[in-house]
């Protein structure tokens, strides 16, 4: 499906270009959010943007705790997701974000195929570990890495890269641009111009691929059929468009956070290796600790009120991931990461009609890139002569750097 070989003269990018940076010097994510929420579940405006980034529009309302949140995310007759036509139709096309009612039914029913559990099991053997074993053997026999730049960074792209059938030369680009695109919402200019590079670049693989079918998956967009009728090149865009929050950003920063919260306490992390089938559950509570993506947007379509808040149709409604899956009405000792936390029902994938397609997809990674790491790498630990691993960012959170010894 990909080039045999690697390709050395590469571009590079650094996952660390990736922060939110018009809100860097806002360091107390979650404090401040847990102050919000004090005050009540619904507040008008926005924690972080009310005197901040004056060229973002704050939300209308943010909602920040967990029943609040699971109440919004479950009723689009009011709460419509048609405000991503505005924030990501620009650089994705109409895909299923912005989609409600029949609409987003029928297309939803339409890609969910790809995303079947007979072929993530073909996937997980075929590829994701194959990737994984390739990348550790790099710096495997060195006794020392960053597994932000050398693995979390790294391994999801280059799953989807191969998915789609890729030349290993264009990883790093399709990398670049497909984060990019995604990280519109901070940086305007450069998100529209990474999607237009990125629609001309998967034109000319597409076409080549009309002409020329191989054993990937734009191939098979390519030539299946639905009743009748062939998807169109917008069709099939948007549906690789679909899987790059899942299949490249929301991974790599996941797998980052679980990380750091494994290193930083080695008695957890000895817990894990020792019992993988701890390992799914470990994985679900730095999801709810930790979101990668820290927010999902709706938009009211009539007047309403949630948590004593009066809504206007018409008005933007944050729902804070972060602070719903925190909120301590929900769960005790929210702020900790605790391996024996029972019913981890968080929101990072959303919940109701839009749950995220690529959900699925993305606990299947991170579990077998562990795995990997474990299996690969014996006495795992944090670099102690390098700078303790940082969670940063406050629309996307992941360390971007993540100093590590073996061996």
């Amino acid at each position: 499906m990909t080039d045999a070989h690697a390709v050395d003269d590469v571009e590079t990018f650094d996952p660390d270009s990736l922060q939110d940076g018009l809100l860097m010097h806002i360091t107390d994510v979650h404090e401040r959010l847990a102050e919000a929420r004090e005050r009540g579940p619904v507040m008008l405006g926005n924690p972080f943007l009310e005197t901040t980034a004056p060229n973002i529009k704050p939300a209308d309302v943010t909602v920040l705790g967990y029943d609040a949140a699971e109440q919004v995310l479950t009723d689009p007759e009011t709460f419509s997701s048609e405000i991503y036509e505005m924030i990501m139709g620009p650089v994705m096309g109409r895909t299923l974000l912005q989609m409600d009612g029949p609409e987003h039914r029928a297309n939803r029913a339409l890609v969910s195929p790809a995303f079947r559990t007979k072929l993530l099991q073909r996937w997980e053997t075929e590829l994701v570990k194959v990737v994984c074993d390739e990348l550790i053997d790099s710096f495997a026999g060195r006794g020392r890495a960053d597994l932000v730049r050398e693995f979390t960074f790294a391994f999801p792209v280059q799953v989807i890269a191969r998915l789609l059938g890729l030349p290993r030369r264009d990883y790093p680009r399709f990398q670049r641009l497909s984060i990019e695109q995604i990280n519109v919402v901070y940086d305007w200019d450069r998100g529209i111009a990474a999607a237009r590079d990125l629609g001309e670049y998967l034109a000319g693989v597409l076409a080549e691929r009309r002409r020329q079918p191989s054993d990937d998956l734009i191939s098979e967009l390519a030539t299946v059929e639905i009743d009748g009728s062939t998807l169109t090149d917008e069709e099939i865009f948007a549906f690789i468009r679909l899987m790059l929050p899942a299949g490249v950003e929301t991974t790599y920063r996941s797998s980052g956070n679980l990380l750091v919260a494994l290193l930083t306490r080695p008695e957890n992390l000895e817990r894990v290796v020792a019992n993988r089938p701890q390992l799914p559950r470990a994985i679900e509570e730095a999801l709810r600790w930790e979101p990668p993506i820290t927010a999902i947007v709706r938009r009211a379509i009539r007047d309403t009120s949630l948590g004593g808040v009066g809504i206007d149709a018409g008005m933007n409604v944050n729902i804070s991931v972060a602070s719903a899956n925190r909120d301590p009405a929900r769960y005790p000792h929210p702020d900790e990461f605790d391996l024996e936390r029972k019913n981890i029902s968080h929101l990072t994938f959303g919940h109701g009609p839009h749950v995220c397609l690529g959900m699925h997809l993305a606990r299947m990674e991170t579990r077998v890139a562990l795995n990997a790491l474990f299996d690969r790498l014996p006495g795992l630990r944090l670099d102690p002569d390098a700078e303790p691993p940082k969670i940063t960012g406050v629309a996307f959170r992941s360390p971007a750097a993540l100093p590590v010894l073996f061996g």
